[in-house]
């Protein structure tokens, strides 16, 4: 999975934003199903990346938000 860049996530509008929220979550939750049955291999470096992408994503809409 490709890195979010802020700059490209800023370029996006809110609706976007959300349903790029709402697959990273899924893909969080899939990654974090396999780590715990033990099957996840070479995508562990992607958890942490992943966390990060949908900080930013609630930063931005948080942002957004209250301006």
């Amino acid at each position: 999975m490709a890195r979010l860049k802020v700059k490209t996530l800023r370029e996006m509008n809110s609706s976007d934003l959300t349903e790029k929220l709402s697959e990273l979550n899924a893909d969080l939750a899939k990654l974090r199903s396999e780590g715990a049955k033990g099957t996840l291999k070479k995508e562990t470096g992607d958890l942490r990346w992943i966390r990060r992408d949908i900080a930013r994503i609630m930063t931005i809409l948080n942002e957004r938000g209250s301006s």
